[in-house]
């Protein structure tokens, strides 16, 4: 059976609206989540994912309003991520309507939650959301990725939007997501974020050869060619991305158009 490669919008939500930044930082605003969202619906997303990226427990609200508005007028999959703690965070948020949930640096500092998470609301509901950036000093620990230009280095997970490295190997942390029944992982390299330049191929593919469960590329994307060698180069499950969508450079049936016609299966 051959299953067909998603393409996702992601909204980068701050106070209510949807931003978007380079490395994440110097983010501009991009409109109303739920009337994007219902764009994107009609163009014939896979999914669309939330990402609050400024979440904190007094924003909540604003999230769950956002989520219970979205999911009323969405026919297609809604993961939401930020600021997600607890089991009690989860539950909220699937009740909103969500149908999964997204965790990163709650799942660092406390990977029993991915456990929990699953546990409780199933698999098919916990993805593991990874930031990683490349790291060239020598680890014993970090598992070497080769480059294009001949040098290797190890990835490391980073936490706090980006902000905060953790010493932790991308590639082993994926190893215990699956394991702890993450359902899914949502990998963004700081090194090609909102640069579009392409996707890190290298640890894309890497991780994707290394986990049994689908990877979602995310971070780089300025061109169409950029989503097809996420699928070939990367073997990517999914792939995302934001403002290429949001300012209109392509909708979504130019990307799914595009990668049918390089024989790419995708859902017209």
């Amino acid at each position: 059976m051959v299953h067909t490669k998603r393409i996702i919008p992601c909204l980068d939500l701050k106070d209510g609206r949807v931003v978007k930044g380079t490395h994440f930082v110097e983010l501009r605003d991009a409109g109303d989540p739920v009337e994007l969202a219902g764009r994107y619906n009609a163009q014939g997303a896979d999914e669309v994912v939330f990402l609050d990226i400024t979440a904190s427990k007094e924003k909540r609200g604003i999230i769950i309003d956002l989520i219970k508005r979205a999911a009323d007028e969405l026919f297609l999959p809604l993961t939401v991520g930020g600021g997600i703690r607890s089991l009690d965070d989860i539950q909220q948020i699937l009740r909103a309507g969500a149908d999964k949930v997204s965790i990163n640096t709650s799942a660092v500092h406390d990977p029993a939650l991915i456990t929990k998470g699953a546990e409780a609301f199933g698999t098919q509901c916990i993805v593991l959301a990874m930031d990683v950036k490349r790291n060239y000093s020598s680890n014993p620990k970090g598992t070497p990725v080769f480059l294009p230009d001949g040098k290797d280095c190890w990835y490391e997970v980073v936490i706090y939007g980006g902000s905060k490295p953790t010493g932790i190997d991308a590639i082993s942390w994926a190893k215990e997501a699956e394991e702890r029944g993450a359902g899914e992982i949502l990998l963004t390299s700081m090194e090609t974020d909102g640069t579009k330049k392409g996707f890190d191929i290298p640890i894309t593919r890497a991780i994707s050869e290394t986990a049994g469960i689908p990877v979602i590329a995310s971070g780089g994307v300025g061109t169409l060619e950029h989503f097809f060698e996420g699928f070939t180069e990367g073997k990517a499950d999914a792939c995302l991305a934001a403002s290429v969508f949001h300012y209109g450079e392509f909708t979504i049936r130019d990307v799914k158009d595009y990668l049918a016609a390089r024989h790419i299966p995708v859902r017209l």
